[in-house]
């Protein structure tokens, strides 16, 4: 006797499902199997009915179905129909009756290090449900060409890329990316680098972590800059060496403010995050002279040099290095998206060395298949043809931005000279911009409060970041419109 068919209605679809309509059938049937719901046996929907339960095409749910056929969740039985196979995958169950959890462990004891508790960013993860999001370091989705990064993505899962996506590189990085960072990226920062100069870390954060933790110990005395990137001050603080906040003025770090004892300075000399001013050539070469008379190591996170259309920025501060002193840190996840988390480091070979090391030991290397699909993506010129977009978007959305801020009392407090992809605002000095992002949120408008930035606890509090890169054109206006209300 044949096996009664499941019903319909025990299948409905999830309209939050991070996928296709296929990918969502098939994850709703495999989940069932493996939780057993689903029995050996049972005969499933047939794919007309259950498209028109749906409401989607016949041929979506055939599809899914074939998936499941070919990983033996289900089996085709020709005219009879599609029944859960006998020798499905099942997920392992242990038995948990009688066995009762209570966490007694007093973790305050254990603890030896503590990460909480430094100042961070609080990122709205659904910024994109938002009217006007000034989100810093959020992509635009209609500036990215989300086929060509798909197509990438099945090259690089076609069985000649087999060894790449599977293999374990250990201590080494995919060639191909390697090869075009050498050969492309970093030459447009006047860097010339070898091959086992460069690393490939996940985002630049983990490459400032990684030098953080070989350069410096609680003997050690780090410089940075103040206002700067919460991320460095965060590496730093783990280390346990002594710290050298430096204040920056309207040229970024000044270096005759630096501590004769320092032995590590990081610093942002082409775009200075927050505030995106640029430090001066002449500046630059001071830097490095002074590196080079007391001996200290520099450590440079060089992002967004790609949006460059008001002019050329300045040559990489590692492009100046004459002896190795500077350790230069990019990354793709800022250009490309946030999530990729793909990002390098460029060094002296020694250096270098260390930090290979430290990443077998951590991590062993970050996921071949996107290395690989980053590098076709890159090799393939898609890449290039993106940034070209966004410098013609981010160029009008700036002047937009700019015509609008003019008709408030909002001040562009800083600004990269050659383009950038937002703006550091100061608001009037009465204003705490902690709570105005948290009023703006209730008026569809998110900002950045700029006071995770600062060192010092009696820092102003009334600077904010305004990121264009994230939101329409033809909203900006109203979106700065809407701050200078609720400051008002």
């Amino acid at each position: 006797m044949d096996a009664m068919p499941l019903v319909e209605d025990t299948f409905f679809l999830d309209p939050n499902f991070q996928g296709s309509l296929q990918s969502q059938i098939r994850q709703i049937v495999a989940s069932a199997v493996l939780a057993g719901r689903l029995k050996a046996g049972e005969k499933l929907p047939s794919s007309r009915g259950l498209a028109e339960h749906l409401g989607i095409s016949r041929i979506t749910v055939t599809l899914a179905y074939h998936e499941l056929v070919a990983d033996d969740f289900i089996t085709s039985k020709g005219r009879s129909g599609y029944y859960v196979s006998e020798t499905a995958p099942t997920a392992m169950n242990y038995p948990l009756d009688g066995i009762e959890y209570q966490d007694t462990v007093d973790w305050e004891a254990k603890f030896q290090r503590r990460f909480t508790g430094g100042k961070t960013i609080d990122k709205v993860m659904n910024w994109q449900s938002y009217d006007y999001p000034f989100m810093w370091g959020q992509p635009d989705p209609h500036l990215f060409n989300q086929a060509h990064w798909r197509l990438c993505a099945l090259q690089a899962l076609g069985k000649r890329e087999f060894d790449s996506l599977t293999s374990d590189y250990a201590g080494h990085d995919d060639p191909e990316l390697i090869n075009f960072i050498a050969n492309h990226t970093l030459p447009r920062r006047g860097i010339l680098a070898k091959p086992e100069q460069i690393l490939v870390t996940v985002g630049a954060q983990n490459a400032m972590w990684m030098a953080a933790q070989i350069l410096l110990d609680e003997n050690s005395t780090a410089s940075f800059e103040d206002p700067g990137y919460h991320g460095i001050r965060e590496v730093i603080r783990h280390t346990g060496c002594k710290h050298d906040p430096v204040q920056i003025d309207d040229d970024g770090l000044p270096p005759d403010l630096l501590s004769p004892q320092t032995n590590v300075v990081f610093t942002t000399p082409s775009h200075q995050c927050p505030t995106t001013t640029t430090m001066p050539m002449e500046r630059r070469y001071e830097l490095l002279r002074l590196a080079q008379e007391h001996d200290f190591l520099i450590v440079e996170d060089d992002y967004e040099f790609e949006m460059s259309f008001l002019k050329a920025p300045f040559p990489a501060l590692k492009s100046l290095d004459k002896d190795g002193r500077v350790i230069y840190v990019g990354s793709f996840s800022k250009s490309l998206f946030p999530g990729l988390r793909l990002g390098y480091l460029v060094g002296s070979q020694k250096f270098i060395e260390q930090a290979r090391a430290m990443r077998l030991a951590s991590m062993r290397h970050p996921p071949g298949l996107m290395q690989r699909t980053t590098a076709y993506f890159l090799g393939l010129g898609h890449y290039d043809a993106m940034i070209k977009r966004m410098r013609v978007a981010f160029e009008k959305r700036r002047k937009v931005t700019i015509e609008a801020l003019a008709k408030t009392d909002l001040k562009v407090a800083g600004s990269a000279f050659f383009g950038g992809s937002g703006f550091w605002v100061e608001a009037p000095a009465h204003v705490d911009s902690r709570l105005l992002a948290k009023q703006l949120v209730n008026d569809g408008v998110l900002i950045e409060p700029g006071s995770a930035f600062f060192y010092r606890d009696d820092a102003p509090s009334n600077y904010f970041r305004l990121a264009y890169s994230s939101i329409a054109q033809e909203k900006i206006p109203e979106g700065i419109a809407r701050i200078a209300r609720a400051i008002a």
